[in-house]
């Protein structure tokens, strides 16, 4: 998953040398997560299950050995699985070019499914797919999104696209939306970077249910309720210096949740409310159903890794599927300072994965027919509810004036009258009528 590799040595070894490697730097490895320690391995021929001896473990009342076996059994197994993803990246670098050209080549609809008796053309496709960045504070967004972007430069020496804080502690962090295309000459993919989560449930909600529904800007400013006055102020100032208050909204076609690792960590190896707060944090905005498009939950991405052990790494991911509940091939491990191959590959996986389950979520076009046939059916109401209206009028005017000529607009001329009166003109008989005067 990014980072440090392990050499294999055939299909069948594979497994026990990950475990020959860990061991060689940590001989009892400590699973706080799991509440079990590992201290022999040995596979089991019959059913193919690693059997895991285990130390002290609270047993509730409810709960069986039976049952904590197979739960250990299932979090080992987990944990291999991360374990061995590393080693299969590792061999997959060989394709890395090959990959890298399917994502440039990317177009939004290539890997849409023809399901449901509907096509590609049936489909509400953009011209480009959005994918926003989301995380805590110091999660590290932005330094993502160089490592991405630095994978599809021409120069390995590139700039860095987006700014970075050093100390997230004292940092300004991203106020403004900001847009990135990948790569840079490319219509097809961008990237959003954020504003960080603030873990205030109603901020947060707010915030990511209006990106979600009325989608994002170039440059937009985002605000807290929980801001200071000083600081909106500022943030307001900065905006009237930019031009961006007629960027085209996008629409969110895909999340992507960004997360410390090493923060998971503390959280996972203590057990005290002020150190699970991290943790409880990203699987409350993680589960978040704002961000999810049918079933399908955000690309979650693990970074920090260069600052831990590749067995803290693995400890992490599987804590993290243990927390949210999504398989491992939905967790990807990026630290943002390793340039290796095995790091470049992952990105790539990472943005496949992305993309193909965007495609599979566009909505479906409204068909031209139903839009005319709503058209006319509104159209032919409201004629008929004016129609209806005109009839009662003059029906109750001619009720109420029957006999009044000048009602109807009807003027008695003079015998010299060249000028023509509006509205109806009855014949007047003048022979008849010239007694009167």
């Amino acid at each position: 998953m990014g980072g440090d590799s392990i050499s294999s040595q055939g299909e069948d070894s594979c497994s026990d040398v990950v475990f020959s490697t860990l061991s060689s730097n940590s001989p009892t490895l400590t699973r706080d997560s799991l509440s079990m320690k590992v201290e022999n391995d040995t596979v089991n021929g019959e059913n193919g299950l690693a059997r895991v001896e285990t130390g002290e473990i609270n047993i509730g009342p409810s709960s069986s050995s039976f049952d904590l076996e197979v739960n250990n059994r299932r979090k080992h197994r987990i944990y291999q699985e991360i374990l061995q993803k590393y080693d299969e990246r590792t061999i997959s670098c060989k394709n890395l070019k090959e990959e890298r050209e399917k994502i440039l080549s990317y177009s939004p609809g290539v890997w849409t499914e023809n399901v449901g008796g509907l096509k590609l053309s049936d489909y509400d496709v953009p011209k480009t797919t959005c994918l926003i960045l989301i995380g805590p504070r110091g999660s590290g967004k932005s330094s993502l999104i160089n490592r991405i972007s630095k994978v599809f430069e021409v120069g390995k020496y590139a700039t860095a696209r987006a700014q970075v804080s050093c100390n997230s502690s004292t940092g300004d962090g991203t106020y403004f939306l900001q847009e990135y295309m990948i790569p840079r000459s490319s219509t097809s993919i961008c990237l959003y970077d954020t504003r960080c989560l603030s873990g205030n449930p109603n901020d947060d909600d707010r915030i990511l249910y209006q990106w979600m529904t009325k989608g994002v800007s170039h440059g937009e400013l985002v605000l807290r309720s929980t801001d200071d006055q000083r600081l909106k102020k500022l943030l307001k100032h900065r905006a009237c210096k930019t031009d961006f208050f007629f960027s085209k909204r996008m629409k969110v076609n895909f999340v992507i949740y960004v997360a410390n690792g090493l923060s998971l960590l503390k959280s996972l190896e203590n057990t005290g409310a002020s150190e699970r707060g991290y943790a409880d944090m990203v699987a409350s905005t993680f589960n978040c159903p704002y961000l999810s498009f049918k079933d399908d939950k955000p690309v979650l991405v693990v970074t920090h890794g260069d600052l831990l052990s590749l067995s803290d790494r693995a400890r992490v991911c599987a804590y993290l599927v243990e927390l949210l509940g999504v398989p491992p091939t939905q967790i990807f491990d990026i630290p943002a300072e390793c340039d290796d191959c095995v790091t470049e590959f992952t990105i790539i996986e990472m943005l496949r994965y992305t993309l193909e389950h965007a495609d599979r979520n566009y909505p479906p076009k409204i068909r031209v027919m139903d839009k005319v046939h709503k058209a006319s059916l509104s159209i032919y109401m409201i004629l008929l509810i004016l129609g209806l209206g005109i009839a009662i009028a003059l029906a109750c005017d001619k009720f109420i004036h029957p006999c009044h000529p000048h009602r109807h607009g009807w003027k008695i001329l003079g015998p010299g009258a060249k000028h023509k009166a509006p509205g109806l003109q009855p014949k007047i008989e003048w022979h008849k009528i010239r007694h009167i005067w």
